[in-house]
């Protein structure tokens, strides 16, 4: 098929366009979207889109830069000229449309998707989109990955390369899910399509193509504990050196916390991190800050992160409130140490975002007094919380009281 670039056509209002591509090329895009591409003074993407153009044309190209935002900045730089940017797929399913629209209006831009990765695997494996947990790991820490593994799950990921086949395999595997099924798409939509199917615990598949999308059927092993994303971990699901919200009391005070997709959290005292990493868990959009002084506690958050399938939790080192005058501001605050630290309350008060609500937990008098002042000031409202656990006396059980814990709500 041969396509002309050189006929003239009307000056679109918009200035900037994003057409997806497939794997069939230029050949596989509609009317409207070789319009776009011809009428474009400039051509933005890849060099493997670049590569597709008539070799004949003689227009501006930009190629993606690494790190992709000084590219950015130069189409933003050229804001009403006509540029048309080839991008793979559906830009807008963790692609640069994403990353543009939060830069430049809609009402600037028009965009022309191609079938996502996601949709096409889904053609290929008779897999409902709909009931599917989608993720990409491009420029994402592969661990990410472990907070979506669920027994019975289906997963679909974009890859970063050819690596990272191995990588999920090897993280299934190590997670109790080495019977889980793998199945690599490369090149989908294109003559060299190809799948290769496997087991994680049993994978060596080496010869991938750089292109590909990863499909898991989470099959778990025999005995293994599955990990809610509801609130309420089992308190051996961290590693702690005493510091921990117990399971009961962790449950509530996220209960009490409501995490909305998207908020963030700042985890004051955040001891081994159990608040902010069940906060992230709990949507993949939400974000959290984890405050601790303790350099041995911030190896705890970290470890605890990454485990548990939130690397992008953002540990900050220091004392509170010292630290916290230059950080975004949050939806909500956990302060569940250092209470009595002298202006603490007013600095998080002040930081917070109208709406938002600060939840503290004590279980000292003087923790208390404290609270209470903060009462004075704002109001808000107090919770006791008493546990009592079953543990063996001699050849019984009996019930163990855990200390009480006192929560004071304030909402701004």
């Amino acid at each position: 098929m041969s396509i002309n670039f050189n006929t003239p056509c009307l000056k679109l209002a918009k200035w900037l366009s994003i057409v997806g591509i497939g794997e069939d090329g230029l050949e596989g895009l509609s009317a409207i979207a070789l319009s776009l591409i011809r009428q474009a003074n400039i051509i933005v993407g890849g060099d493997r889109h670049l590569a597709m153009l008539p070799p004949d044309d003689q227009r501006l190209k930009i190629p993606w830069t690494s790190p992709i935002s000084a590219a950015v900045e130069e189409i933003i730089q050229r804001r009403g000229e006509l540029i048309c940017i080839l991008a793979s797929g559906d830009p807008l399913c963790y692609g640069i449309g994403v990353t543009l629209t939060r830069r430049i209006p809609i009402e600037e831009i028009t965009i022309i998707p191609a079938p996502s990765a996601f949709s096409l695997a889904c053609a290929r494996l008779g897999w409902s989109l709909t009931e599917v947990e989608t993720l990409s790991l491009c420029a994402r820490p592969p661990a990410l990955l472990k907070s979506y593994i669920y027994p019975g799950g289906k997963l679909l990921i974009l890859s970063e390369g050819k690596e990272t086949p191995g990588i999920v395999a090897e993280i299934l595997t190590k997670s109790g899910y080495g019977d889980s099924k793998i199945t690599v798409l490369e090149r989908m939509g294109g003559i060299e399509e190809r799948i290769v199917e496997s087991f994680a615990a049993s994978w060596k598949e080496t010869e991938i193509a750089a292109l590909n999308a990863i499909a898991i059927d989470c099959i778990a092993d025999a005995g293994v504990m599955a990990l809610s994303r509801l609130p309420g971990l089992q308190d051996f699901a961290y590693h702690h050196d005493g510091q921990l919200t117990k399971r009961e009391v962790r449950a509530i005070t996220l209960s009490t916390l409501a995490p909305l997709p998207g908020e963030l959290l700042w985890d004051v005292g955040a001891g081994c991190g159990s608040i902010s990493v069940e906060w992230m868990r709990s949507h993949p959009r939400c974000r959290a800050i984890a405050i601790e002084q303790n350099s041995s506690r911030l190896n705890y958050i970290s470890d605890n992160a990454a485990s548990l399938g939130t690397p992008n939790l953002q540990i900050i080192p220091g004392k509170a409130p010292d630290v916290l005058k230059d950080l975004p501001k949050p939806d909500a605050i956990f302060i569940g140490g250092g209470v009595t630290a002298p202006g603490l309350f007013d600095i998080c008060w002040e930081a917070l975002r109208p709406g938002g609500r600060i939840v503290a937990n004590v279980v000292t008098i003087e923790g208390e007094q404290t609270l209470f002042q903060w009462y004075e000031k704002v109001g808000g409202n107090f919770t006791r919380i008493a546990i009592q656990r079953a543990e063996p006396i001699g050849k019984f059980l009996g019930w163990r009281g855990m200390a009480t814990v006192t929560q004071w709500v304030g909402v701004k």
